[in-house]
């Protein structure tokens, strides 16, 4: 009995790799092998890009050649709509890898004259698989084939359809229109296949977002919630919101800030590397300076980083630290410094995210950061972006990329919108910087907020931008024309370098 049970777990349900990034991994490993798959959507989602992509990397990736049958669309007009994204289609058809056909269903001059089947199909469509010796089929659409048919003979066609692709052992993607209540438009055929697959093209605060979604997929395990999915000049890359936390590691290495001052204040040592780091404050507070500072200190030791900008365009930035004595400019020539630029209102928040995590994948980066996050606000509720920024923290500590947020978040802004706390709740170092008024000068302050796993200052420490960059020192006072500390904070800095064995942090008072 126990080897009848070890046995049936060894089965492995044989699916078929589509090579669609994030597609493979929310099917847990591809589509049906040898089955059908049904590909719903309306208009515009992108149902003939993805399953001609299916064909392509079937071809490319594990010489599978391939059958594509339209039902609309003619072949020279499919042939120029996809070469946009970079397949060459005129490779395949000339090394027999693949077979184009456009089939014409005229409405206007179809009479029906009887009883009608799909037996004309079958052989047009067996010669098409003979002749390049196909294992993967795409019949676009299914709509336009099964236009004239009444629902009873819809589902039996539809069954005879998919009982000879079976037979044929062909992976196939059948496309087809969504309905208005139902999936699709005659409200049978997603009973029939063994997986339907949604693609959904919807506008919300005038922003485009696409999004997938499997409804059905016989047996086997998938992702059940929708995923936003990109159609760029390299094809389709969908976002899969899983995250596998078994997978995350703890690094003790340690990453300087690149702000000595700073690097003291977080035990000696600065950041761990593959943590979460915040810096919150109003606007004008050295939000971005820091930013710089610390992708500076990461180029300089030969490490790439990513600066993702999301108000300042790269220019501007390197433009601005040149002021406070950092040149980004040669950094970024030698490749160390790469810049990802967008307006917030360009796409949606999770497009952001596929454009980043595609670069991270080609860079290879040890560091990104994010500036400022806030910006991204405007584009949806703060649950959802919390929700989507944990994730994408989630991703990074998987592939032990230290990432630094910028946000205009404050103790204020916390209690009047509470769900600005979710930001810096999931971040294990935050930094709160902001602007207070001592002996009636503007002076800008720097404060540790928490740092997760280490021992570190709790003195609000004076924060100073020159030409020679960022400084931290101890803020003074005046009283009866002496200077003086914060004697509280003081005391607290000096236990804890009590505690650990180090010298005293506090460093001399300056005016």
């Amino acid at each position: 009995m126990a080897k009848a049970q070890s046995k049936r777990s060894n089965v492995k349900f044989p699916k078929s790799m589509t090579g669609i990034q994030g597609l493979d991994v929310i099917t847990n490993g591809g589509i049906p092998k040898n089955r059908p798959t049904l590909l719903l959507g309306n208009t515009g989602c992108g149902k003939t890009i993805l399953a001609m992509e299916f064909l392509v990397h079937g071809i490319e990736m594990f010489n599978e050649p391939a059958v594509f049958l339209s039902f609309e669309e003619k072949t020279e007009e499919l042939e120029l709509n996809v070469r946009s994204l970079g397949f060459d289609l005129d490779k395949h058809l000339a090394e027999n890898k693949i077979y184009l056909e456009h089939v014409n269903i005229n409405q206007d001059i179809i009479k029906e004259t009887g009883m009608y089947d799909l037996e004309g199909l079958f052989v047009r469509l067996g010669h098409a698989v003979k002749k390049v010796k196909a294992r993967r089929v795409v019949l676009d659409s299914l709509d336009t084939l099964f236009f004239s048919f009444n629902p009873q003979m819809l589902r039996l066609e539809f069954k005879r359809l998919i009982s000879w692709l079976k037979e044929k052992k062909l992976t196939a993607i059948i496309t087809g229109e969504i309905g208005n209540t139902l999936f699709t438009r005659h409200g049978v055929e997603e009973y029939v296949a063994d997986c339907v697959i949604i693609l959904d093209n919807r506008v919300i605060n005038q922003i485009t977002t696409r999004r997938l979604r499997i409804v059905k997929y016989r047996g086997s395990i998938h992702g059940n919630n929708e995923y936003p999915f990109l159609i760029d000049e390299k094809g389709i890359t969908v976002l899969p919101i899983i995250s596998d936390v078994l997978l995350q590691r703890s690094s003790s290495k340690r990453i300087s800030s690149g702000i000595e001052q700073l690097d003291v204040m977080l035990d000696n040592k600065g950041f761990y590397v593959g943590s979460s780091i915040l810096i919150s404050g109003t606007a004008g507070t050295g939000k971005t300076s820091i930013a710089a500072t610390f992708a500076y200190s990461v180029c300089k030791s030969k490490k790439r980083c990513l600066f993702c900008a999301f108000e300042e365009a790269p220019h501007q930035v390197i433009r601005n630290m040149r002021s406070i004595g950092i040149s980004l400019e040669p950094l970024m020539k030698s490749g160390l410094l790469n810049f990802y630029y967008a307006r917030p209102t360009l796409q949606n928040l999770e497009l952001h995210f596929i454009s980043i995590k595609k670069m991270i994948k080609e860079l290879k980066p040890s560091v990104v950061i994010l500036d400022p996050i806030t910006n991204l606000m405007t584009e949806g509720p703060n649950s959802d972006i919390r929700s989507m920024l944990t994730r994408f923290v989630d991703y990074l500590k998987i592939e032990q990329i230290t990432v630094l947020f910028t946000a205009a978040i404050t103790v204020g802004s916390i209690e009047r919108n509470p769900s600005d706390e979710g930001i810096s709740s999931m971040v294990d170092t935050w930094m709160m910087v902001q602007d207070i008024e001592v002996d009636t000068e503007r002076t800008r302050s720097l404060c540790i907020m928490k740092s997760r796993g280490m021992l570190h200052s709790t003195l609000v420490k004076k924060f100073l931008i020159s030409s020679k960059g960022i400084t931290l020192s101890r803020i003074v006072i005046k009283q009866n024309g002496t200077l003086t500390d914060f004697k509280r904070n003081a005391k607290e800095h000096q236990n804890l370098s009590t505690s650990n064995g180090s010298k005293d942090l506090v460093e001399s008072a300056r005016d």
